[in-house]
């Protein structure tokens, strides 16, 4: 009760029952005519920001559905030396990104192992939302549009856990502005931008960004002809890409949003994300055929935190 029920995030009037020792659920009065949009993932990457990542990825894939994340499930398996302590840090990052975009925390699972040497730490994101986005929906000529910048999580994760690697490149200022990026990891701004113009869109975590659109490749059976001149790299990434021979487009980047959008809606979308200050670019066009985009889902995050 102190270390963990307490951290429940933000309160919500139609949570009726939420966690507690001796409760086998939570009730949610849900509001009718809507659409209830579910996502699970896990952190397995990061330890330093851990719960922060967890609470943004999932409220990114509610977002992607168009919807508002609204209800988190959090399953904790900690090992035993990680303790209370461990625990305790993981959700208050949790309950302060519930507050910060209005989330209740209603329930999960937390227990002491010493099955394991690493914690297991998922979460379960719930959310309302009013549109219906299918990859089946895409069509050719359709416009892709990305924001921020690749490769943004990864690097972030680097600067937190790893820092010692980047020392090898960027300065202590360089460090901790690539550690704030983990305030960018939230995509929620960016899809609620365009929520009403998209036919789909999409959080390109595992893989990077070209991962990403090669799952929305796949998904709609249809190719990409890209525009990789036009993507959004930080140059403190590209500075980093130098000495460390990474690809910077398979870098795990949660916090950028991947769009399709009609032809029509293209620069409509584009100005909007202008007028938000959220950068973006438009970087290709829905194709007929294979285009230039591959199926590879391949992630560098984990060869570079094993350097």
């Amino acid at each position: 009760e102190r270390h963990i029920l307490q951290y429940s995030g933000a309160f919500r009037p139609d949570v009726l029952v939420g966690p507690g020792i001796g409760e086998d659920a939570s009730l949610i009065r849900f509001p009718e005519g809507k659409l209830l949009a579910v996502a699970s993932d896990p952190i397995v990457g990061a330890t330093t920001g851990a719960g922060t990542f967890l609470v943004h990825i999932n409220a990114n894939d509610i977002a992607c559905k168009g919807g508002d994340p609204a209800y988190f499930i959090v399953t904790l398996i900690i090992p035993v030396e990680m303790g209370l302590p461990f625990a305790t840090s993981v959700m208050e990052e949790i309950d302060t990104a519930c507050k910060e975009l209005g989330i209740a925390v209603i329930g999960g699972h937390t227990e002491f192992t010493d099955r394991y040497k690493k914690p297991v730490i998922v979460g379960t994101m719930l959310g309302p939302t009013s549109y219906l986005y299918r990859a089946t929906d895409i069509r050719p000529g359709d416009g892709v549009i990305m924001t921020k910048h690749a490769g943004l999580e990864g690097m972030s994760i680097l600067a937190h856990d790893r820092p010692d690697l980047l020392q090898r490149v960027l300065s202590t200022s360089e460090i901790e502005t690539v550690a704030s990026w983990l305030s960018s990891v939230s995509i929620l701004e960016d899809a609620q931008t365009v929520r009403d113009l998209a036919r789909f869109m999409h959080d390109p975590t595992e893989g990077g960004l070209f991962g990403g659109l090669a799952e929305i490749c796949r998904l709609s059976g249809l190719g990409l002809e890209l525009q990789a001149e036009a993507i959004l790299v930080h140059p403190l990434t590209r500075k980093v890409h130098k000495t460390l021979q990474f690809d910077i487009f398979h870098l795990i980047s949660s916090g950028v949003l991947v769009v399709v959008v009609p032809e029509e809606h293209i620069s409509t979308a584009l100005k909007r994300f202008e007028k938000r200050n959220i950068p973006s670019a438009f970087i290709g066009t829905v194709v007929e055929g294979p285009g230039n985009c591959r199926f590879d889902t391949t992630e560098e995050l984990w060869r570079l935190l094993d350097l």
